[in-house]
C-alpha cells in the first residue's frame, strides 16, 4: 500500500445545534446541499465545495486501493461468469397473455415481453430497457401497469436514482408513446376498468412523501388532473392499487403503527371513494377482495402476530370483522394470497417461512414440505384467480433458487426454473450451512445462519463476514447468492445475524428492537460476534462486519460500542447522523419514522436516539478499518450523513486503519441501475475484504 498519499481533511465550519437545553458541535453541516444547488448548471461556492470534498475521497480511496484493481476486475469477471447472461424469468399468465422478462448476453438491463394465448406464439417486445437506457448514467424503468382490454401499459422512469419517477402510455399495438407525462410520482399506477382512467400517487417535491392520489385522463395534459386525495397526516404515506379481483380500486394510507383503505368499484371511476375502516392508532389492517366479502389481515384485538378476519363488502367498519384464522402466540401471519377454490397463507414460525393451503370449504388444509434447517420460500404474485396452481420460490444458503409450481388439488409440483450456477465450479455439495441459537445478555436467543465451504477448517484464523439489518420488521431470510461463492471458496464463512428490530421470531421480535427497545439490535448483533470469537469459530483479527442503509446505523452502532471486535466494517449507504436528520422535518422519510425511532422533539427519545446516534457517539478511540459507501442522489439517506460521519472519524481516531469513502456521483439509495455495475460495487466490498485479510497472512 501507499503510503504517501495525502489523506483529505474536511474544512471544520462548527455551529450549534440546541434541542431541550441540550448544545451539539457540528463542525460539518456545511455539507448539505439542497437537490437545487445540485441540480444547478452553475455550482455555487458551497456546492462547489461540497463536491471537491466528495471527489477528493474518491480519489484517495481509488489511489490507495490502485494495487487492488487488477483483483477486483477479477473478482468481477469471476462473479459475472456465474450469471447465465441470457437469462429469462418464468412466464407468467394474466388477463390472456404470457409476459416474460429477459437478458441477452452482454446486455446490462432487462427486455419486457408478452405472448398471446400461449407460449408458442410470436413474442411482442414491449420494452427493451437497453434502448430506453442510452445516454444515461443511471437508468431505471418500472411501474409496468398492463390496461384491462391488453392494450396500453403504463410506464414510469427515474434516470436519477432518487425514486422520482416520471410516468408515460405506451401503445402496446403500434408501439408508440402517448404524450400524456405525469412528473414526480412514485412510479406505481392503476388503471380503472374503462381502459382511459389512470390513478397514481404524487410525492412532495422536498421530503419525497408519497401525498396525494390523483385521476388522469388519458389523452389529457397531466395539469388537468384531478386530485381524489390527499394524506395531510404528514407521520403518514398514501398509495393507490387495484384488488386481484378487479372489482376494485383501493386508496391506502400508512405509518409505521396503522394503515386505512378506501375503495371504488373499477367500473365506476366517476364514484366517491368509501372508507373501509377509518385509521386508529395501532390498528394495521391490509383487505384483499373474494365474493362478496372484504378479507383482512390485521393485528385487531391484541393480535400481535396478526390474524385473518373477513366482512361483508357493505359492512366494512370494524365491528363487523369476523375471524378466518385466529392470532397464534408462536406464528407470525405474514401474507395471504386468494384463489378461487383456495386460500394461501404465508407465516413464520421459529424464524422459518411456512405455506399453507386451506380449502374455501374447509376439507383440506395442509402446509408445503421443506426439508432443510433452514431456508427460504415465499409465494408469488399469482395474478390468476381461477387456478389450482401457485406459484412460489424456494431457495437456501446452500440451494440455488428454484420457481416451482405447485397443484393444489393434486399436491404434484412442477419445477420451471432452478437458477443456473455457470463456471462450472459449484457443486452444492461442497458447502455446508447451519442455525445456531446465540445466548445474549438479557436471556434471549439470536438464531445466527451459517454457510462456508465443507473444506474451510474453522478455528481462530477463519476469516468471518457478519451481516444484519434489524430495522423496520424487516427480515433477510437465508437465502442464496451467487456472489456470495466468491468469499466461501476463499475460506470465508457468512453469517447472518436474525437480530431484534426483523420479525424473525414474530412481531413482539421487531417491537424489541424498536424506538426505546432499538439498543437491543446492536446488542444482539454484538452478543452474536462475541459467541462466534468465543467459540473459536474466529477472532477479532478475522471477524467482519456489513450492513446498509438501517443496517449502516447498526455498523456505526456496534463500532462505537465494541470496536475491539472487528479488523473490518463495510457501512453502505450509512443511516448514522440519526438525532439531526429525525430533527429535520424537510428531509425524505423522517415524519414517517417517528414511531421506528421515536421523535426526537420529545426529550425522552432525543436523549435515547442520541445515546445510540453513530455520528454523535464518534469518540477518540481506535476503529477498525472501514469502507463506507453512499451515493449523491440518495433519497433515503442523504449523502451528506456518511460524508460527516467520515470526516469526524478522520478528525478523532487514533489508529492508522485505513478508512474509505465511496460516492457513487451518479446513483442513489439502491446503486447502480446495471446488473453488471452492479456486480461491480459487489465485487468493491468484497475486494475490500479479501484485502484486509491478505494483509494479515503476510
Amino acid at each position: 500500500m501507499k503510503k504517501d498519499i495525502k489523506t483529505p481533511v474536511a474544512e471544520k465550519q462548527p455551529i450549534t445545534l440546541e434541542k431541550h437545553g441540550d448544545i451539539r458541535t457540528d463542525d460539518y453541516f456545511w455539507m448539505r446541499l439542497t437537490d437545487e444547488q445540485k441540480n444547478a448548471k452553475e455550482k455555487d461556492e458551497q456546492t462547489q465545495k461540497v463536491y471537491n470534498y466528495l471527489n477528493a475521497e474518491n480519489a484517495y480511496y481509488n489511489e490507495m486501493t490502485v494495487e487492488t484493481k487488477e483483483f477486483q476486475e477479477q473478482l468481477f469477471q469471476e462473479m459475472k461468469g456465474r450469471i447465465k447472461e441470457d437469462d429469462e424469468s418464468v412466464p407468467y399468465k394474466k388477463n390472456g397473455y404470457f409476459y416474460i422478462t429477459r437478458f441477452e448476453k452482454g446486455q446490462q438491463y432487462p427486455i419486457y415481453s408478452r405472448k398471446k394465448g400461449n407460449l408458442s406464439t410470436e413474442e411482442e417486445i414491449m420494452f427493451d430497457v437497453n434502448d430506453e437506457a442510452e445516454g444515461h448514467e443511471y437508468f431505471q424503468l418500472g411501474g409496468l401497469g398492463i390496461s384491462p382490454n391488453n392494450k396500453l401499459t403504463t410506464f414510469a422512469v427515474d434516470t436519477v436514482s432518487r425514486r422520482q419517477y416520471t410516468i408515460q402510455i405506451k401503445n402496446l399495438e403500434n408501439g408508440k408513446i402517448h404524450a400524456d407525462k405525469i412528473e414526480n410520482t412514485t412510479g406505481g399506477s392503476v388503471w380503472a376498468n374503462d381502459n382511459k382512467t389512470i390513478y397514481y400517487t404524487k410525492q412532495d417535491p422536498q421530503t419525497l412523501r408519497s401525498s396525494k392520489i390523483y385521476k388522469h385522463i388519458l389523452g389529457t395534459d397531466a395539469s388537468e388532473d384531478i386530485l381524489v386525495f390527499e394524506e395531510k397526516d404528514e407521520t403518514f404515506g398514501t398509495f393507490v392499487t387495484k384488488t386481484k379481483s378487479k372489482k376494485y380500486i383501493v386508496i391506502g394510507s400508512y405509518n409505521t403503527v396503522s394503515t386505512e383503505y378506501q375503495v371504488l368499484e373499477a367500473d365506476n371511476p366517476e364514484g366517491e371513494f368509501r372508507m373501509i375502516q377509518p385509521r386508529e392508532r395501532n390498528l394495521e389492517y391490509d383487505i384483499a377482495h373474494y365474493g362478496n366479502h372484504f378479507y383482512i389481515k390485521t393485528n385487531k384485538d391484541g393480535a400481535t402476530n396478526f390474524k385473518l378476519m373477513r366482512t361483508p363488502e357493505n359492512k366494512t367498519s370494524k365491528e363487523n370483522w369476523i375471524d378466518v384464522i385466529p392470532h397464534r402466540e408462536d406464528t407470525l401471519f405474514e401474507d395471504f394470497s386468494i384463489f378461487k377454490d383456495y386460500l394461501v397463507l404465508e407465516e413464520r414460525n421459529e424464524g422459518l417461512n411456512k405455506i399453507r393451503i386451506k380449502r374455501w370449504d374447509n376439507s383440506e388444509d395442509y402446509y408445503l414440505p421443506f426439508d432443510e434447517e433452514t431456508y427460504s420460500a415465499g409465494v408469488y404474485a399469482n395474478p390468476e384467480f381461477d387456478t389450482d396452481v401457485i406459484r412460489y420460490s424456494y431457495n437456501s444458503m446452500t440451494t440455488p433458487s428454484s420457481v416451482i409450481d405447485f397443484n393444489m388439488k393434486d399436491q404434484s409440483k412442477e419445477i420451471k426454473k432452478e437458477q443456473e450456477v455457470l463456471g462450472g465450479k459449484f457443486n452444492k455439495e461442497n458447502y455446508v450451512s447451519e442455525r445456531i441459537w446465540v445466548p445474549t445478555r438479557d436471556g434471549k436467543k439470536v438464531a445466527l445462519s451459517i454457510v462456508h465451504h465443507k473444506d474451510t477448517k474453522v478455528g481462530n484464523s477463519t476469516p468471518i463476514l457478519q451481516y444484519a439489518y434489524g430495522s423496520y420488521g424487516y427480515t433477510v431470510n437465508d437465502g442464496f447468492s451467487t456472489t456470495r461463492l466468491s468469499l466461501l471458496d476463499r475460506g470465508f464463512i457468512f453469517a447472518l445475524a436474525h437480530i431484534r428490530g426483523s420479525q424473525y421470531l414474530g412481531r413482539d421480535w421487531y417491537e424489541d428492537g424498536k424506538m426505546l427497545n432499538k439498543k437491543n439490535t446492536f446488542n444482539d448483533f454484538v452478543d452474536c460476534s462475541k459467541y462466534l470469537i468465543e467459540n473459536n469459530y474466529t477472532s477479532p483479527e478475522h471477524l467482519y462486519a456489513m450492513g446498509g442503509s438501517a443496517g449502516g446505523l447498526l455498523m456505526g452502532a456496534i463500532i462505537n460500542m465494541n470496536s475491539e471486535l472487528y479488523n473490518g466494517i463495510i457501512a453502505a449507504v450509512p443511516f448514522v447522523d440519526v438525532i439531526s436528520t429525525m430533527l429535520d422535518d424537510s428531509i425524505p422519510l423522517t415524519t414517517g419514522e417517528y414511531d421506528e425511532w421515536g421523535n426526537p422533539n420529545d426529550k425522552e427519545y432525543y436523549d435515547y436516539i442520541k445515546s445510540y446516534s453513530p455520528y454523535d457517539q464518534v469518540e477518540v478511540k481506535e476503529y477498525p478499518n472501514m469502507l463506507i459507501t453512499t451515493g449523491l442522489h440518495d433519497s433515503q439517506v442523504q449523502y451528506w450523513e456518511p460524508a460527516k460521519w467520515i470526516a469526524k472519524l478522520r478528525d478523532v481516531k487514533t489508529d492508522n486503519n485505513m478508512l474509505f469513502l465511496h460516492t457513487n456521483m451518479d446513483a442513489g439509495h439502491g446503486g447502480a441501475s446495471g446488473r453488471f455495475d452492479a456486480l461491480k460495487e459487489t465485487a468493491e466490498e468484497y475486494t475490500f475484504l479479501l484485502m484486509l485479510e491478505s494483509k494479515l497472512d503476510k
